[in-house]
C-alpha cells in the first residue's frame, strides 16, 4: 500500500505519522496523481500546529508535483500520463499518491523539473499575486520584503530586479544576507543586530517605503508599519514568529493613513482562470532564466519531522523539497 504523513492531532513536529492508506479511484472530477517531489512550506506548520483548523485526522502539505495515473468522470483537460503540479487544494501532499480535484492542477512544462515545480509553486504564486495584483509594484520604487533567504524572498528578491524594483530585505544572519543580495536584493538588513526601521529610513532619504511585504508577522509588525510611507501598504502574508496578536485602527492612521491587507493565494487563485493565469506568468518568468528556483534543502518524505524542525529553527534557505 502507498504511504503518507498524517496527523492525527495538533502539536509539534513529532505528531506526524508515517502511515500506510487507501488511495481509491478518481470520482467525477478528480485525478489520481504519482507525486515525484513534493514542497515544504510554513503553511503546513501552521495547519500541524493549529493555528489554521482541520478535520483529524488530516493529511498534511498544499503542494507536489507529479504524474497522473488515472482520471475520474468528467475530466476533460487533463489526461494519464501528463506531468502537473499544483500548490492549493485539500491538504495530503505528503503521500506517494492521493487523489484530489482536477480543478487544482496544472500541466507542469517540459523546461520544469518535477522538483522546480515541487518547490515553486506555492511560493512562486504568491510572489506573483504580491507583487502583480496586491500591491502592483512598478520599476524604480523601493520595497521592504521581510525573509529576503527564504523560499519565497529568493525569488522575490528576482522578480523584483527582473522588474526594476529595488528590494530591501531583512535576514537573520551576514552568511543570509550575502545569498539574498546574490539573488538581487539590493540592500539588506540584518535584523538580529541592525536596526530595521533606522535602516529602512537612511536608505530611502527619510521617505520610507510604500509597501512593505511581510511574511513574519508578530515580530515585525510594528517596524513594518514604522518604515512605510503616509498612505503606504502593509501587506501581511504570514505568522513565521506568530500572528499579530491585535490590530489597533489607530496605528495606522497615526503613522500616515496606511493600508492594511491579510491576502492569502487560495483567494487569488480560486478561479481557475486565474489559477493558470498566475502559473503562466511563474512558469514563464523561470523559462525565462530572470526566476531561478534555489533548492537547498532535499529530505525523504519519511522524515518530514526532522524537515519541519529544521523550518522552525530557521536553518533552511531557499526552497525545500521531498523526494518520494
Amino acid at each position: 500500500m502507498p504511504k503518507a504523513i498524517r496527523i492525527h492531532e495538533n502539536g509539534g513536529p513529532e505528531v506526524m505519522r508515517w502511515e500506510e492508506v487507501e488511495v481509491g479511484v478518481p470520482g467525477a472530477g478528480e485525478v489520481r496523481v504519482r507525486h515525484h517531489a513534493v514542497g515544504l512550506n510554513f503553511l503546513d506548520v501552521y495547519f500541524r500546529a493549529g493555528l489554521y483548523k482541520q478535520p483529524m485526522p488530516a493529511g498534511m502539505g498544499c503542494e507536489a508535483a507529479g504524474v497522473i495515473e488515472a482520471v475520474g468522470a468528467g475530466v476533460t483537460d487533463l489526461a494519464v500520463g501528463d506531468r502537473v503540479a499544483y500548490a492549493g487544494g485539500p491538504n495530503g501532499a505528503y503521500a506517494e499518491v492521493r487523489v484530489m480535484p482536477a480543478a487544482v492542477l496544472v500541466r507542469l512544462p517540459d523546461s520544469i523539473s518535477f522538483e522546480q515545480g515541487a518547490a515553486m509553486m506555492l511560493q512562486g504564486m504568491t510572489v506573483q499575486y504580491l507583487f502583480k495584483r496586491t500591491y502592483p509594484v512598478k520599476a524604480g520604487q523601493t520595497i521592504l520584503f521581510h525573509a529576503a533567504a527564504g523560499g519565497v524572498g529568493l525569488i522575490a528578491c528576482q522578480w523584483a530586479r527582473a522588474l526594476g524594483v529595488t528590494l530591501i530585505g531583512t535576514v537573520g544572519s551576514d552568511e543570509k544576507a550575502e545569498l539574498a543580495r546574490a539573488h538581487g536584493c539590493a540592500h539588506t538588513i540584518v535584523y538580529t543586530r541592525e536596526n530595521i526601521v533606522e535602516r529602512v529610513r537612511a536608505i530611502t532619504g527619510g521617505a520610507g517605503v510604500p509597501v512593505v511585504y511581510d511574511s513574519i508577522g508578530k515580530d515585525t509588525w510594528t517596524a513594518s508599519l514604522d518604515c512605510l510611507q503616509p498612505l503606504g501598504m502593509m501587506v501581511s502574508f504570514g505568522n513565521a514568529s506568530g500572528p499579530v496578536a491585535s490590530i489597533n485602527p489607530v496605528d495606522l492612521v497615526s503613522r500616515g493613513s496606511l493600508y492594511f491587507t491579510r491576502p492569502s493565494l487560495t483567494h487569488y487563485t480560486a478561479r481557475r482562470a486565474d489559477l493558470v493565469a498566475s502559473a503562466n506568468d511563474l512558469f514563464d518568468i523561470v523559462a525565462s532564466g530572470k526566476v531561478k528556483i534555489d533548492i537547498n534543502q532535499r529530505y525523504p518524505l519519511a522524515e518530514a519531522a526532522r524537515a519541519h524542525r529544521d523550518l522552525e529553527g530557521r536553518r533552511t534557505t531557499g526552497s525545500t523539497i521531498f523526494t518520494v
